[in-house]
């Protein structure tokens, strides 16, 4: 071969890998977000609002498993700003959990970029604002992941895929409620509950909100992104199949109603079977003297009549909630992306080598409320946790291990106000105890993980009651409520490197304190267990103008 010809070949060969390795690479979603304000009404009250591109809620992001998300977010409010992914378990990545842990927050009038995989999962999730108390003013939308097309589901395509995001709401601003809170005050019932940022008046002006066609199958993702309230949903006159929950596929069993505790996400199906006509949808709070109800439309697309004004009644009880609970099964024969591959299917044979029991409590310090974990009521640092970790200066921001594994002593009411970090070591696989000992449903979350809830139970935990435990097919998943003077169990692997939040869904305990962060270090300090810091990331507080420290290495 002559050499112009062989260079020519070497060429085509050259161009041919870089052209494969381009395709080989997960497909990426690119987007730029403006967050403004904006007046909103959703209750019959102008009130500021947070909106994102002009809308409220935020746009969807329709993601497959393995994308790359890029979201390019302008803060244009007048005050910094973040945004949380709930759920996304960004492996090894922290960096991107959008967090006053981990990210500096986003100063007003410039621009941030998020680049994270949602690597290994599927299902329903949602973002939302994590500072002061935006949360309260919107700024959140649904995030899903559905599954690559070569992954079988364990059901059939549905006609259409519809988010549904419930939450309670106040027509105070956020400014107010930050206000009550800081002033040492709680924050009052909610003023009502909305359904995608609405609610129907149901006087026959209401617009749908969704349509299905005749005997077609639709699969709703419905998301409790409230401040503080635990929801009942149904649909009148169709039970909705459970089919995922918080990243998992679940065994397939119909209900006429489903509670969702504040920060949970069900995936439902609904078949289009009944007279065509219009139904409602209802979102009711739970456990509460005063009833609040939400209602919106579902319209056949051949319907010819009104929504009865006869709505299906909510559930009564805590125990009846309890008792759902147990109905809940991950099934272990759905083929998906699965976010904890040394725990699945086996984790009930691995052996627990530490046991953390978080109890949660509040009281008084200087004259103002606060919540703790354990004693301890967590507040935000001038320098996030993981960056002074990271820049190896944690001594000049917290301390680790503020709080010890064994709960709270009995008739202890002191509250410690702290950074709260706790150190955990990688790769172990432990027991998470949840014990409520007040008279309000807990809900908790646990960033970076999905986790094994294994149990809810009336009464304290004591060792004992492990033999009540599920070790064969409880759902994975990142969120779990603690019922009235009662615990719960949670097992995960800690095989996440990161500074990983542990906190109260309820915004009102999170913001007071009811928060701590794992930190997970790999000995090696390899690239293998952690990313490195991301270019262009924002420096605050005490790291400011410091150099960068050593990069990771394979």
């Amino acid at each position: 071969m002559g050499s112009g010809l062989f260079l020519s070949a070497l060429l085509l060969c050259l161009s041919a890998a870089s052209l494969w390795t381009v395709r080989a690479e997960d497909p990426y979603l690119f987007f730029t977000w403006k967050v403004t304000y904006g007046t909103i009404s959703p209750l019959g009250v102008p009130q500021q609002g947070i909106l994102i591109n002009g809308e409220f809620p935020g746009p969807n992001i329709n993601s497959t498993t393995n994308n790359n998300v890029v979201v390019n977010i302008f803060n244009h409010l007048d005050e910094p700003f973040l945004i949380h992914w709930s759920g996304i378990q960004h492996r090894k990545n922290c960096w991107q959990d959008g967090l006053p842990g981990t990210t500096c927050p986003i100063p007003a009038g410039t621009n941030f970029t998020y680049h994270f995989q949602v690597k290994d999962q599927i299902g329903s999730f949602f973002y939302y604002p994590s500072t002061a108390m935006h949360r309260a003013a919107g700024g959140f939308g649904g995030l899903r992941i559905n599954s690559r097309l070569l992954i079988p589901v364990p059901y059939a395509d549905p006609e259409d895929d519809y988010t549904v995001l419930i939450g309670d709401w106040y027509t105070k601003s956020h400014t107010a409620l930050k206000q009550l809170l800081d002033s040492g005050r709680t924050l009052a019932r909610p003023d009502g509950i909305l359904i995608n940022g609405k609610n129907a008046k149901g006087d026959g002006s209401d617009e749908p909100l969704f349509t299905m066609k005749p005997e077609k199958t639709y699969k709703y993702r419905i998301c409790n992104v409230g401040l503080r309230t635990s929801l009942n949903f149904r649909i009148q006159n169709h039970p909705m199949k459970l089919v995922e929950m918080e990243g998992s596929h679940v065994v397939q069993n119909d209900y006429q109603s489903l509670d969702v505790h504040v920060g949970q996400c069900f995936s439902v199906l609904v078949t289009a079977n009944q007279e065509p006509r219009d139904y409602y949808m209802v979102a009711s709070t739970r456990f509460m003297k005063t009833i609040h109800m939400s209602k919106a439309i579902i319209r056949y697309t051949n319907g010819k009549g009104p929504a009865s004004s006869d709505l299906p009644e909510a559930p009564m009880g805590w125990a009846w909630s309890l008792n759902q609970f147990r109905t809940f099964r991950w099934n272990l024969t759905a083929s998906a992306a699965r976010p904890n591959p040394q725990g699945s299917f086996r984790y009930g044979s691995i052996n627990i080598t530490r046991t953390i029991k978080l109890v949660n409590s509040f009281g008084n310090v200087d004259g103002k409320l606060r919540y703790a974990i354990n004693g301890v009521s967590h507040v935000e640092t001038e320098t996030p946790l993981k960056l002074a970790e990271y820049f190896k200066v944690p001594e000049k921001v917290f301390k680790y291990d503020t709080i010890t594994d064994e709960g709270l002593p009995e008739g202890s009411t002191t509250i410690t106000v702290a950074p709260n970090v706790l150190n955990a070591t990688y790769r172990n696989f432990v027991e998470i105890i949840f014990e409520n000992h007040e008279k309000r449903l807990q809900s908790w979350h646990l960033n970076g993980y999905s986790f094994f809830a294994v149990a809810i139970e009336p009464g304290k935990w004591s060792p004992e009651k492990r033999t009540n435990y599920n070790l064969l097919d409880a759902v994975s998943r990142h969120t779990i409520q603690v019922f009235p003077k009662s615990w719960a169990a949670i097992l995960l692997t800690f095989d996440n490197c990161g500074m990983w939040n542990l906190r109260s869904e309820l915004t009102e305990n999170r913001y007071l304190g009811q928060q701590l962060y794992v930190s997970v270090l790999s000995p090696a300090l390899s690239l293998r267990d952690e990313y490195n810091i991301p270019d262009r990331t924002l420096l605050c507080g005490v790291v400011k103008g410091m150099p960068l420290p050593k990069p990771y290495t394979i």
